[in-house]
């Protein structure tokens, strides 16, 4: 199954069909990423890992409260403890709730027709290092580079100009997750990055809060370590619009609140 993704990744057989003498060409999302394909892998790598937060140790609280937030320019901020698994459970309650299931992700269902216009914030380093990261950035990954750290040394840089402009149309197409640390270091500061995004779009901003994570899953991989304990994920209501109105200090300081 891999292999045969590999190819579909890196060919473009699978952006033109060509029938009875007439071209069909895939719909494209705004990143030019093919939204089939896309679907392809959201509901491979829900199948893989339904068995995981089926199970009865995995609690999900608020999902609720996506039932009656817009299809577009929603920010959710959450804290970080795995690479992948963090978004990988957004990815099944996010689904499951968009077919009216309330904090359930039992029936796989939802996979069939997932939503594509799901994004996640993550760091090229991150994603760009094998075949299966590469593969869960098609899934809705929003690269950007880290001005502040890079192979685990600290560095001051400029933010890159396009990744400003790349959180923006994500933003305008759907949901974005971020993680505002920026790391699964929750000794580490939140960054100022997110209350500039916040400013800029004047998204609806949802916390998440994810728990357990870092002791069922491996930190920085796709293993299950330990399927014993229990974990979960909690979703807030919406923050208040006046969020928007406040300076970018004050924002960071309420988003360093909210994830902890």
């Amino acid at each position: 199954m891999l292999s045969i993704l590999k190819k579909m990744l890196n060919t473009n057989i699978f952006y033109v069909f060509i029938f009875e003498n007439k071209i069909f060409r895939l719909k494209k999302n705004i990143f030019g990423q093919t939204i089939l394909i896309k679907r392809l892998i959201i509901a491979i790598v829900g199948l893989i890992t339904h068995r995981t937060f089926r199970s009865p140790r995995f609690k999900i609280i608020g999902s609720k409260f996506l039932n009656n937030i817009p299809e577009k320019n929603v920010l959710f901020v959450s804290n970080h403890q795995t690479y992948f698994y963090d978004v990988i459970a957004m990815l099944h309650v996010f689904n499951s709730s968009a077919k009216g299931r309330i904090d359930t992700v039992k029936r796989p269902k939802y996979l069939v027709s997932p939503k594509t216009n799901l994004y996640y914030i993550a760091s090229f380093e991150t994603m760009k290092k094998s075949f299966i990261t590469k593969l869960l950035t098609y899934a809705g990954a929003v690269l950007v580079q880290r001005s502040w750290r890079e192979s685990g040394e600290d560095v001051d840089r400029e933010i890159r100009s396009e990744d400003p402009n790349n959180i923006r149309l994500a933003l305008e197409d759907g949901w974005v997750i971020t993680f505002p640390r920026g790391t699964t270091d929750n000794t580490k500061p939140v960054r100022k990055g997110t209350a500039h995004i916040i400013k800029k779009n004047n998204p609806t901003v949802i916390p998440v809060k994810i728990s357990g994570f870092n002791e069922v899953f491996q930190r920085n991989g796709l293993k299950v370590i330990n399927r014993k304990l229990p974990f979960s994920i909690e979703i807030s209501k919406p923050l208040s619009n006046d969020i928007h109105s406040k300076s970018i200090d004050k924002i960071t300081l309420e988003l360093e609140k909210i994830i902890n």
